[in-house]
């Protein structure tokens, strides 16, 4: 039997089985992975995370005092000491087009973009751009099954803030945004968001938005190579030319994430070398729904990102810990009442409120270090899991009290397989875009730009 019947006999096996790249590596496949190009890579790929926390923090007690690349831990900072030589603590950062806006809605968005969100009626919305994941996952994503893994803890918030200045909520509640107008789903429920890095091609009906029992799609999975686009090019291109501009625009934003899908399941039928750990990280299933306990529920997302890396899953991934103005209450941490996470953020400098406030956001803290610390006991090449990775960690806003946007509470972690120098204070100047560093990790991932967002050069410092 020559390669080309054996890669085909492959493929439909695993067409099949609806699995993909994520399954545990089987010496068996080594051969089969050789001859269809999918040699394991040489070195370790470079990941890279964003982690968002809402509702800011205490300024006074999260920046540390004078202006030294040296620094004294500050009471926020305190859960992550132990890591202090994984990671780099950013000042100076800020996204400008956020000023004089709404405190939390329009912050959100361009915490990952830079850009300019519109207030509008939720059926046109407007961010102003895309965000960096999805810039990366354009550039890079085929390299991998998923190009990107959307996580978060927090349900879709829907409606107007007309209090907030009418600014539609689901705006709070997506970091990653693949264009100005469309929010990228997050997966909040553990078990569905395991199975993301076990199931594929099954599941393409579904996301695409394409009927499961229509001809192009029995076709297109009766025909290994096909492309639903190249099946209804012609048709798509006749309705194009019917139809309005809005209506245009619409199609090509329909069209492009059907491609996108393609490019999924072509990853997964055609796989890139990628990244094979001789480790272990096991991670049992998890059970249907929501676990009770909110901590256990992070602290397993957060397992979750970290097998997504291991196995070369994905190399770009979000997570949020809590849509802005999340009601979320923290009543399991002493001292703390039953109130919304949000409505304690507004302290109005009242010393016990504000130390409640704290607390939570000290919480937070605490779980980023408990990802570092699995991170770095996961051995890869020469180093770690967090060596060959790229972490931030932050918020939109840096006074939660305030809403004030100058100097963003941020955190980036890992050596980005060398790229990066942790264990110092990076001081930028007053008012530097935080696009500027977007470009510089962006150019650490590998991707060739000069400019994103409100970016007016690149970051330095890092490394």
């Amino acid at each position: 039997m020559n390669s080309h019947r054996i890669r085909l006999s492959r493929r439909r096996f695993l067409h099949g089985a609806g699995a993909a790249l994520a399954l545990p590596w089987m010496e068996s496949l080594g051969a089969a992975q050789s001859s269809s190009g999918a040699a394991p890579l040489e070195e370790p790929p470079v990941r890279c995370a964003f982690l968002f926390f809402p509702n800011g923090v205490v300024p006074s007690h999260w920046t540390p005092v004078g202006d030294g690349e040296d620094y004294e831990s500050t009471p926020m900072l305190a859960p992550l000491m132990p890591h202090k030589s994984d990671f780099l603590l950013l000042e100076n950062l800020w996204n400008e087009n956020t000023v004089g806006r709404n405190g939390h809605w329009p912050k959100v968005p361009a915490w990952l973009s830079g850009g300019y969100v519109e207030r509008g009626s939720g059926a046109d919305l407007d961010t102003g751009g895309t965000t960096i994941d999805q810039a990366l996952a354009r550039r890079l994503g085929h390299q991998t099954v998923l190009p990107s893994f959307e996580l978060g803890l927090d349900e879709s918030r829907t409606g107007i803030d007309n209090i907030g200045g009418g600014f539609p909520r689901i705006l709070g509640s997506h970091i990653s945004w693949r264009d100005p107008h469309t929010p990228v789903p997050k997966e909040i429920v553990p078990q569905l968001a395991f199975d993301r890095l076990f199931r594929t091609t099954n599941t393409f009906p579904a996301v695409s938005g394409l009927d499961p029992n229509s001809a192009v799609v029995r076709q297109s999975l009766q025909r290994d190579d096909s492309s639903v686009l190249d099946l209804i090019l012609r048709d798509a291109k006749s309705l194009r030319s019917r139809v309005s501009a809005g209506d245009r625009s619409k199609l090509d934003e329909y069209l492009e994430s059907v491609r996108s899908v393609e490019r999924r399941i072509d990853a997964a039928m055609k796989p890139q070398r990628r990244w094979i750990n001789k480790g272990r990280f096991d991670l049992v299933r998890p059970g249907p729904g929501i676990p009770e306990s909110h901590q256990d529920h992070v602290r397993l997302m957060l397992d979750i990102m970290i097998l997504a890396f291991w196995t070369d899953s994905t190399r770009i991934a979000t997570f949020m810990f809590g849509n802005a103005q999340t009601g979320r209450r923290f009543d399991f941490l002493d001292g703390v009442p039953r109130k919304s996470f949000h409505g304690l953020s507004h302290h109005r400098e009242d010393r016990e409120t504000r130390a409640q406030y704290e607390k939570i956001g000290t919480w937070h803290v605490e779980q980023f270090a408990y990802l570092l610390e699995r991170m770095k006991h996961l051995n890869e090449g020469d180093g770690n899991l967090l060596d060959n990775s790229m972490l931030l960690f932050g918020s939109s806003l840096k006074d939660g009290n305030k809403h004030s946007e100058e100097d963003l509470p941020l955190v980036l972690a890992g050596r980005g397989g060398g790229r990066l120098k942790p264990g110092r204070r990076v001081r930028a100047p007053k008012k530097t875009p935080l696009c500027n560093l977007h470009v510089a990790l962006m150019r650490r991932m590998g991707a060739k730009v000069d400019q994103f967002g409100d970016s007016d050069g690149v970051l330095s410092g890092l490394g």
